[in-house]
């Protein structure tokens, strides 16, 4: 049998990324850019995302999220945003919540929400960045980035044409978590791209008669994890029904995700 083939990765310059850089709306002002990873899909990222922004919101900060996950949206949805993104001729304007977090995502720009995006590759990417080209993100402190999970075309396309300035990475307890927080973690030091910290969720349950936390998954080892990769757990977010409820009902804003502080101050601290 012959031998498997290695697989040569570059790690690209700071020069490299910013000769791939796409450039924004000439009317657009952002400070901060975010980008908000995971290795795997079903992790709660886009959850994270939501409150996060809310969160960021609440203590002052003008927050966007460009929702880059084109064929799983679900932004949107947590903000009860419902009706289509307008435009003039300065650019594509995203649609505000109720709270004042301004949101791009590709439901807003569909006939039907719920209609899918049967989109190969190229056009997925290509649709990213006019999110980041075309869109008018106006007097923006921080813009999050919710990407699509794993390390494929989108997540090559945010980190090479957008000026991304840090990421945090979502995760869970289980034990595949060690190899997936180590691929993300790979990445984005392949793109020469800061890691803010890591983010785990649905890390505990509170039992609702005597406040004890619960290991769902059992004991978690996020704190060990992180110290190997030379980065830090910013937060620990519980599995909590009514955040789910909140997520559904389009009212991510009400919930109190104080849990979040420690990745709102490390944005903070940029």
């Amino acid at each position: 049998m012959a031998e498997p083939r290695k697989v040569i990765q570059h790690k690209f310059t700071t020069e490299e990324r910013k000769n791939f850089a796409e450039k924004a709306n000439p009317h657009s002002s952002v400070k901060k850019m975010i980008g908000v990873i995971s290795g795997k899909g079903g992790v709660g990222k886009s959850m994270v995302s939501a409150m996060l922004a809310s969160q960021l919101q609440k203590q002052g900060l003008h927050t966007g999220v460009l929702d880059a996950d084109i064929t799983g949206p679900s932004i949107p949805k947590a903000f009860g945003i419902h009706e289509h993104a307008t435009g003039t001729q300065a650019g594509v304007d995203p649609v505000k919540s109720k709270g004042g977090v301004d949101v791009m995502s590709i439901n807003l720009m569909l006939q039907n929400e719920s209609d899918p995006v049967i989109w190969r590759g190229p056009i997925i990417a290509g649709t990213v960045k006019q999110f980041w080209s075309e869109v008018v993100w106006k007097d923006i402190d921080v813009l999050l980035v919710d990407m699509p999970p794993g390390t494929g075309d989108v997540a090559l396309t945010v980190f090479q044409s957008l000026p991304i300035d840090g990421v945090i990475i979502v995760t869970s307890p289980q034990d595949l978590v060690s190899m997936i927080v180590e691929k993300a973690v790979n990445m984005t030091q392949m793109m020469n791209i800061p890691i803010l910290g890591v983010v785990e969720n649905m890390s505990y349950l509170v039992c609702p008669h005597c406040g004890e936390k619960i290991n769902v998954f059992g004991d978690s080892h996020i704190d060990q994890i992180a110290k190997d990769n030379d980065t830090k757990v910013l937060a620990k977010v519980p599995m909590d029904p009514a955040i789910a409820q909140a997520m559904d009902k389009g009212e991510v804003e009400s919930i109190d995700a104080g849990f979040l502080q420690g990745a709102v101050d490390a944005i903070k601290a940029l």
